[in-house]
This record gives C-alpha cells, sequence and structure tokens, in this order.
C-alpha cells in the first residue's frame, strides 16, 4: 500500500485547509505550479502516516503478546522491552512529524483566502560625483610622512 493510500490523522485538517482531499492533493503537488507549502505539507503527512502504522503495528504486537489467552510462558521481558524502545521512538517521530505540519497548516492563510502576490519595489539612488579638482596629488601619495627633527 502506498503512503498515499495510508489513513494519518491529519486527513481531515488537510482537506479543510487545500479544500480537497488527500489523493487530489497528492495528484496537484506533482504539477509543475503546485505551491511549496502543499508539497511540503504533503511530504511532512506522508512521514507522519508512516510513524503512526509503525505505532500500530508495534501496539498491536504487545497487544497480542498479552492477550489473556496467551500461554504465560511464551512472554518474554526482552521483546517488550525492545517493543518499549520501538514504540518510544515511533511516538517521538509520530509527535514531531504532527507537530511540524500543524505549524505549517497554522501559518498558512484561511481557506479561500489566497496570499497576495507582494510587489518588490527597488530603491533607486541618484548621487552626483564632486566637481574634479585641478590641485596636483602629493608627489609621494599614501606615503608616510617623515618625522622632522
Amino acid at each position: 500500500m502506498s503512503v498515499r493510500d495510508k489513513p494519518c490523522t491529519q486527513d481531515a485538517r488537510l482537506r479543510e485547509v487545500f479544500g480537497a482531499p488527500v489523493a487530489k492533493l497528492y495528484a496537484t503537488a506533482v504539477s509543475p505550479d503546485a505551491s511549496a507549502a502543499l508539497t511540503r505539507a504533503l511530504e511532512l503527512r506522508s512521514f507522519l502516516a508512516l510513524a503512526e502504522e509503525q505505532v500500530a503495528r508495534i501496539r498491536d504486537r504487545v497487544h497480542e503478546a498479552m492477550a489473556p489467552e496467551r500461554d504465560m510462558d511464551e512472554l518474554s521481558a526482552d521483546d517488550l522491552r525492545m517493543d518499549t524502545q520501538w514504540l518510544e521512538a515511533a511516538l517521538h517521530a509520530r509527535d514531531g512529524y504532527r507537530a511540524a505540519l500543524g505549524d505549517l497548516l497554522r501559518s498558512m492563510p484561511p481557506p479561500g483566502r489566497h496570499a497576495r502576490p507582494v510587489r518588490m519595489t527597488q530603491q533607486t539612488i541618484t548621487t552626483t560625483l564632486p566637481p574634479a579638482t585641478t590641485a596636483p596629488a602629493p608627489q609621494r601619495a599614501g606615503a608616510a610622512q617623515a618625522r622632522r627633527p
């Protein structure tokens, strides 16, 4: 299953902000006129979907190992410790991707209101040079003067 097809907890928010279902957003993102915000949002969404899938897999594996009908002789503290470490890493990644995507979506203009292009004007500074002087340059211009006793 492609990451585009994996469900994600932020799909409704993406639809709300960009005004289209996630599948259509992915199709739009490959066009040359796709916004950088859309491209970044979908990249973060893809990472988030994978992290959420990892969390679900580890959770399901722990639930299966701890099922009441499971033989207690099959329990392994080492396996559970490893799953705990993996779960912590997956949750940390998920939280980071959710935060980054949330920050990106909050920084965007509200739905239906597009950012106006900014007109950049460049100031022109005009100066005039002073008239050339006819005074001769010193013979040893730039040389330090010797001290006279």
